[in-house]
């Protein structure tokens, strides 16, 4: 007997420091574990609610919910959660979802609404991903994200009809839209679809929608794009169109050193009826358009550029259709204070008021660009200037040129090329393994 107790006493010191180990290890047991919400109280067997779930959600969880959830979730510190509906459907979140000091959390098919704030809001979190997700109607911003956050749209999504703007950036964050499946739509908010600030950048792949966004009292503006103190944005229309149309206020406006790039990834940037201006840049701010930018119907200006600011375009854009006689600058392009216009190629036409308005100490480079049905091809101020292939500076400038020419050394050689086409597989793979995981039993 005595020995038997010896060799069973061995084989446990034996088996079980394995099997602890083989427990502890990244991803064995503990990533696939699965937790059920009903937030309808109908299944009495699951948790009522997602905060009940929380405590018991290790690293790799997934957290499955169904029904209409009344309640603030409040994620704090996670690593590795997976919280959503079950993969083709959707939950509806009545409240705020907060994700803060947290890492690699992925959400699926949430919409969010919250009648006393903001929807989805993200600090000092990095690898957040809303995947076919929604924040919509809400008090507030659709989403914020600030102290250094990084946040990815995926699939599709919806920032909607909130009262103070479709998103936010904060401090040095970024969110990315990696559309592939449909629309990423920020528009009907009152207040800017999407807002950036403080070295915060926002990039599309497109497929994208900012429309219809008006001014509310107490928001920061009603422009499709408000991007100031450094912030960035990337308008790439790889996945589908990007859309900035009907914004009050206009589509875009930068401020503070900000800039944004408007390029082709298979589909047009489409700028357009965007109130009094396409895209307005100003205090030391920079715009660019590689190929198949389109703006039209504006009525001061398609593009505005002032104090020290400059805009690139090169390839097949059209500024088309922007002015009105009520206003003595209407121009195609207007470029003020102490700001350049630099132009490669594309078609200015059909605007009221000169194709380009040169003003205050300003000057405009073009070569290759199709001028027609302008009030004017360009028209410049006595402390402005023009470098272009229509005429040097010992010539007679052809009809519609209002401008002198300080030079015969041409235009300056400008080598800059349009970001490539991104790799979206890592996204795209993670969607793919919930939808293997998330499927209704």
């Amino acid at each position: 007997m005595n020995a038997y107790r010896n060799l069973l006493s061995k084989a446990v010191r034996a088996i079980v420091p394995g099997i602890l180990m083989w427990l502890c290890l990244p991803g064995v047991l503990r990533a696939q574990q699965q937790l059920f919400v009903d937030c309808s109280g109908t299944n009495p067997y699951v948790y009522p609610n997602i905060n009940s779930a929380l405590p018991s959600a290790g690293p790799g969880t997934f957290i499955f919910v169904t029904g209409t959830c009344n309640e603030s979730v409040f994620l704090s510190g996670q690593n590795g959660l997976n919280l959503g509906a079950f993969f083709g459907q959707t939950a509806q979140i009545n409240g705020n979802v907060s994700i803060n000091n947290s890492q690699n959390i992925y959400l699926y098919g949430l919409n969010v609404t919250n009648g006393s704030g903001n929807g989805i809001g993200v600090a000092n979190s990095r690898s957040v991903v809303l995947d076919t997700c929604s924040s919509s109607g809400n008090a507030g911003v659709g989403l914020t994200v600030d102290y250094g956050s990084d946040v990815a749209i995926t699939d599709m999504g919806t920032f909607d009809n909130n009262i103070r703007g479709g998103i936010g950036l904060f401090g040095n964050s970024l969110v990315t839209v990696v559309a592939w499946g449909g629309l990423a739509d920020f528009s009907g908010n009152g207040g800017p679809g999407v807002s950036a600030s403080a070295g915060s950048n926002f990039i599309t792949f497109g497929h994208t929608t900012i429309a219809n966004n008006i001014f509310e009292p107490g928001s920061a503006s009603g422009y499709g794009f408000d991007l100031r103190g450094g912030a960035g944005a990337q308008m790439g229309s790889v996945f589908g169109p990007n859309q900035v149309t009907g914004n009050q206020s206009g589509g875009a406006w930068l401020q503070e050193n900000a800039e944004i790039s408007f390029w082709f990834g298979g589909y047009p940037n489409v700028i357009q009826g965007n109130g009094p201006v396409g895209v307005l840049a100003g205090l030391g701010s920079q715009v660019t358009f590689f190929n198949s930018a389109q703006i039209t119907g504006h009525s001061s200006a398609g593009v505005d550029l002032y104090g020290n600011s400059q805009a690139y375009f090169s390839g097949s854009n059209t500024v088309q259709g922007n002015g009105s006689s009520s206003d003595p600058r209407s121009a195609g392009i207007r470029v003020d204070g102490n700001s350049e216009a630099f132009l490669r190629g594309g078609q200015v036409s059909g605007n009221t008021g000169p194709g380009v308005l040169v003003l205050v100490n300003s000057s405009a480079d073009f070569s290759g660009v199709s001028f027609s049905g302008n009030s004017g091809v360009i028209a410049c101020d006595s402390s402005s200037t023009m470098i272009s292939d229509l005429a040097g500076p010992n010539s007679t400038p052809p009809a519609g040129v209002s401008c002198r020419t300080p030079h015969g050394l041409g235009g300056r050689q400008i080598a800059k090329t349009q970001p490539a086409v991104p790799d979206w597989s890592a996204h795209k793979a993670q969607h793919d393994k919930y939808a293997k995981v998330a499927v209704k039993r």
